[in-house]
């Protein structure tokens, strides 16, 4: 039986093949390349060069490979353009998920892992948070996953779909031999910014508000390892074949790290002076966001293994010392 990966040429996508492969799983990618690369992805995976919402290209898939689960990564994710283009975003996000429900259920396939957000809960009450927190999302890309969980839980309701929504917190680092990492067109992630100031590709970091009611007044942030990401997925799928029930799960470290920590970490990790300006908050940014990850240790037996801020950053240092220009350096 196949594992059908969306999204497998995409930063946690092609870390999760890696983890996949070393586990004997068989493998099929369907990517239709706009943010991902054909670089990330193993020579020997089967790849289908489509968009998630083609409904032949899918048809295809599934008639050539006995497909038992099917992992979603397909979505846009910059939280500024959701806000600048909400109709791209919903149009993709969730038009996505409809195709891929409509081939599952054509093809009778009933195991789902969904690449889910913490954007779904907005301005938490409280942190850590729980998953039986409100979600009341602040942007159309945190909306537009909330609407996936939800159809997701619908059509479970209705059919024999079994499902875990993993909801990310900051996903940082890189594979730990530097032969694959995180390479963006728009970069919006903290550590790569922060790291293009050694790479010589900017001259300081913004730092967005240092007034956040936080021990050092920037934003604190939960930050896990690709790599540990990659692992909690193929828990879940381990998790569904021994018949686990439908259900939403955290990701996380479960620690939380402010923008002043990280950079201090990246100056350690680097030997770089890493000079800052600061401007204005950004609206919605909330102060804190941190993972309670309990249920993920409990229900899926997953401990993230990468904890130290400095560990990860050196796994991205590695990746992007080695790669100035990301996988157009292959």
């Amino acid at each position: 039986m196949t594992v059908l990966i969306c999204g497998g040429a995409g930063y946690i996508g092609s870390h999760c093949i890696r983890i996949f492969a070393e586990r004997g799983e068989d493998i099929v990618v369907l990517d239709n390349l706009e943010t991902g690369h054909r670089e990330a992805l193993p020579a020997y995976v089967k790849f289908y060069h489509a968009d998630i919402r083609d409904a032949k290209a899918l048809s295809q898939v599934f008639e050539e490979n006995q497909i038992e689960a099917v992992i979603h990564f397909c979505a846009y994710s910059l939280v500024g353009e959701s806000v600048e283009k909400p109709l791209k975003y919903f149009d993709n996000n969730v038009g996505g998920m409809i195709a891929i429900l409509q081939a599952m259920q054509k093809y009778g396939v009933n195991r789902m892992i969904f690449s889910s957000s913490a954007a779904v809960y907005g301005d938490p009450l409280h942190v850590p948070i729980l998953e039986t927190d409100e979600t009341n999302p602040t942007n159309p890309y945190g909306e537009s996953k909330r609407i996936m969980e939800r159809m997701i839980d619908w059509v479970s309701k209705t059919s024999s779909l079994r499902y875990v929504s993993l909801r990310y917190f900051n996903v940082a680092g890189a594979a730990s031999d530097g032969t694959i990492g995180e390479d963006h067109r728009h970069e919006t992630h903290l550590i790569p910014l922060i790291l293009q100031v050694p790479m010589g590709k900017r001259e300081k970091l913004n730092i967005f508000g240092d007034q956040y009611p936080t021990k050092d007044g920037t934003c604190i942030r939960d930050y896990i390892h690709v790599e540990d990401l990659a692992r909690a997925h193929w828990n879940a799928l381990d998790y569904l074949r021994k018949d686990g029930q439908c259900m939403v799960c955290n990701l996380g470290s479960g620690l939380g790290y402010s923008v002043k920590e990280m950079i201090t970490a990246a100056k350690n990790v680097t030997r770089f002076d890493i000079p800052v300006e600061v401007s204005q908050n950004r609206p919605g940014d909330p102060a804190k966001l941190v993972a309670d990850i309990q249920k993920a240790r409990n229900v899926l037996h997953w401990e993230p293994q990468h904890t130290s801020i400095e560990e990860i950053i050196e796994t991205a240092w590695k990746w992007h010392r080695n790669h100035p220009n990301g996988y157009a350096d292959k």
